[in-house]
């Protein structure tokens, strides 16, 4: 065994599944452990294809960043394992979901899963999965995208990147607060505002964030995270399955981040990476994401 080598192939400073048992007769605190899965389908992509390179790219971005986090002024001291890749069956939805589903059953009780997309779709397949084992309808859904994805079907598909957020609210969760968006069909803002879910757009961030951080602070029930890169401007993340301009930059996102941190988290995903190529922007904001929400832990 060569104890001073690092995978690219992992998330920085993760640890390897195989040390979870030993960690776990050790450890005897009852503190929040992470589980990071790479979920690489693009199978349902319109625009700019490559999101099933995602998983890879960001873990690869993670190792530009240091243990230690200046901005908090702490190590970051997180305990997460590296799950891997699903195996994920290209061109087919459902069997890829029911994959996922049955993964995500399988760790609930010992991790919260961090999952790295991937197409946005893959969400869908977490929170149902995460509902099998807890109730979602107790949870919120804290959704960062320039879109709303509430699309009834998309080119004839029900399961889409365009409809996982109309997928998910048939889920009844508590609620849904999407944070970012700027594109959607009226149609999709029609069912928002009949359906009690709440939205801010890029605008509304950038011009009163400081009410969007405590809507977030105030949230008392148990929380799930999609993050969707698109929600960054396309300055700060071009390759993502579909850019578009007026987004959040990264500074405003990791504030709304930060804002987690002591709150109940039950999942959390970065999606729509399609980086494909070392030194991505894209990838290395999305690791920044990951990273940022770990050190608070």
């Amino acid at each position: 065994m060569l104890f001073y080598t690092e995978s690219p192939l992992k998330f920085a400073f993760s640890k390897d599944i195989s040390e979870f048992k030993n960690d776990s007769l050790k450890s005897g605190v009852n503190t929040p452990q992470f589980g990071i899965l790479g979920v690489p389908f693009d199978s349902t992509s319109t625009y700019k294809p490559g999101a099933r390179f995602g998983p890879n790219m960001v873990r690869e971005a993670s190792y530009n960043l240091e243990r230690y986090n200046l901005l908090l002024n702490k190590n970051l001291e997180a305990t997460f394992y590296e799950l891997g890749n699903l195996e994920v069956v290209y061109g087919n939805f459902n069997q890829t979901s029911k994959h996922l589903e049955s993964t995500i059953i399988e760790i609930k009780d010992k991790l919260i899963p961090i999952t790295i997309g991937g197409e946005h779709t893959i969400t869908y397949s977490v929170i149902k999965g995460l509902n099998k084992v807890i109730d979602i309808q107790d949870a919120t859904i804290i959704h960062f995208d320039a879109h709303m994805d509430l699309r009834e079907e998309y080119m004839g598909e029900k399961y889409s990147h365009a409809t996982v957020m109309r997928r998910i609210s048939d889920l009844n969760p508590k609620d849904i607060i999407q944070i970012g968006v700027r594109s959607c069909l009226k149609e999709e803002e029609t069912f928002a505002r009949e359906e009690g879910i709440k939205y801010y757009t890029s605008t509304e961030v950038k011009s009163n964030i400081n009410e969007i951080e405590k809507v977030i602070s105030n949230i008392n029930n148990p929380i799930y995270v999609t993050i969707d890169i698109d929600v960054l401007d396309p300055a700060y993340a071009p390759s993502v399955g579909t850019p578009t301009p007026l987004g959040l930059d990264p500074y405003e996102l990791q504030r709304l981040i930060y804002n987690l941190q002591g709150k109940n988290i039950i999942g959390l995903d970065v999606v729509e990476v399609s980086s494909s190529s070392l030194g991505d922007i894209t990838s290395i904001n999305s690791a920044q994401v990951i990273y940022d929400f770990l050190s608070m832990q």
